[in-house]
């Protein structure tokens, strides 16, 4: 008799949390994405070809041989005392009022995040999320067990009245309810920003249901006109935890990251750090800082703007060109993705090898959902191709756009019911 051999051997000894650990939509696709025949709409890198790599290096060598033995040597779970003092200082920009005793210092802010929901979630708790929401995040709160509930989102970000609805239905069900993760500024995926009436109504709503609030701003820096939006963390420092990071404002290689807690909480987190990875990396961190004391970041940034910027209007502008009517998008005002939303009956997900075989990546909507929705959906990134590579991907995937309806129109394919999530404005409209 044959006997069947299970694919992993290990199966019925891993912790019953181990079964939410699944590859995310977007690290599933770096394999075929990264060929250089492929036009890659996919991830969200940023492009730091930008940075005065020559500078950077002459910087680092400096740093090596001014402060090695430091730089190379074991550092404290909470992160360098001065560079917590500059993260202060960029949070300022924001109207954010941190003690750098309140801030820790994390491998990039993923583990932030991470450590968050290990100190706050037990299996079945309830985390609230944005419709659509950061896949790393939902990731997170599956290894975690959470019960992850998500609120719609519209082109004004999230809806305050949707917020208030689902908290009562919880309540009313007895579920608990540990915190609200969201994006307010150039959400990740959606790309739309949280307006100002919105962010005090959403803190309003929290505070009287008694919910945290965990504020991620990686792209808060990165808007395209005018100053930096308010932080929630601004008006709110007692309910809202706030976390930051140089990955796309510097590099990401480095990993750092932070997260400004009330003080009791960052206590718990400095313990959690500890327990996971003893101290970060001393190197990054003075690097991090050596960058930020004596480079014209600030300067930088306002390149890195100018570029994403650019590159935002060219695949908006390809878009309005080249995609087929019942295709809407959402017009970010910063960060690095464009979500957009099908004609009705066509399916992101299982277009997206045939979007392959015809050179062009991008990320299938349901990878930011918990439930797997989103299939009508799907986030475009243009922070990292250069221009003429975001037209000829664009005019790639309309060209596949155009077949699925070929298809739908022939064979009658239909989608599965979708749950509320963003609203993507039509091509006609602002």
């Amino acid at each position: 008799m044959h006997q069947h051999t299970r694919t992993d051997p290990y199966s019925d000894r891993y912790a019953a949390r181990a079964a939410g650990m699944v590859a995310s939509e977007i690290r599933a696709l770096f394999a075929v994405a990264s060929r250089p025949e492929v036009v890659s709409l996919a991830g969200g890198m940023p492009y730091v070809a930008a940075l005065p790599l020559d500078i950077v290096g002459d910087m680092l060598g400096d740093l090596t041989q001014r402060r090695g033995a430091e730089a190379l040597q074991y550092a404290s779970a909470q992160g360098d005392p001065d560079l917590r003092a500059r993260i202060c200082d960029v949070m300022a920009m924001e109207g954010v009022q941190g003690s750098p005793d309140d801030v820790i210092v994390t491998v990039g802010s993923q583990q932030a995040l991470d450590l968050l929901t290990r100190i706050f979630v037990d299996p079945g708790d309830v985390v609230l999320a944005e419709a659509p929401s950061y896949v790393g995040a939902l990731g997170t709160f599956a290894m975690y067990q959470a019960d992850v509930v998500q609120v719609a989102l519209d082109e004004h970000g999230l809806d305050p009245a949707a917020l208030r609805e689902t908290l009562e239905t919880l309540r009313r069900d007895g579920r608990r309810v540990k915190f609200l993760y969201t994006i307010p500024t150039f959400q990740n995926p959606a790309g739309v920003t949280l307006t100002a009436s919105r962010r005090a109504e959403i803190l309003a709503v929290c505070a009287s249901y008694g919910v945290l609030v965990i504020e991620d701003n990686p792209y808060g820096l990165l808007g395209f006109d005018g100053e930096p939006m308010r932080a929630l963390r601004a008006d709110d420092p007692d309910n809202v935890i706030y976390l930051g990071s140089f990955s796309k404002t510097f590099a990401p290689g480095f990993r750092i990251g932070w997260a400004l807690a009330p003080h009791a909480v960052r206590a718990k987190l400095v313990l959690a750090a500890e327990s996971a990875i003893l101290s970060h990396s001393s190197f990054s961190q003075f690097a991090v800082r050596e960058y930020l004391t004596t480079q014209p970041w600030m300067e930088q940034i306002k390149s890195f703007r100018e570029m994403y910027r650019d590159r935002r209007d060219t695949m908006l502008d390809a878009l309005a060109a080249t995609m087929p009517e019942g295709t809407s998008w959402t017009r970010p005002a910063g960060g690095f993705f464009v979500w957009l939303t099908l004609p009705e009956g066509l399916d992101s997900k299982a277009m997206a090898p045939r979007a392959i075989a015809n050179r062009v990546a991008y990320v299938p909507g349901t990878g930011f959902y918990a439930g797997g929705h989103g299939r009508r959906h799907m986030r475009l990134s243009y922070c990292y191709p250069e221009p003429d590579r975001i037209r000829e991907g664009v005019r790639r995937l309309a060209t596949v756009i155009e077949r699925e309806i070929e298809l739908r129109d022939t064979f009658g394919t239909s989608s599965a019911p979708e749950r509320p999530g963003v609203h993507t404005p039509g091509p006609d409209t602002a």
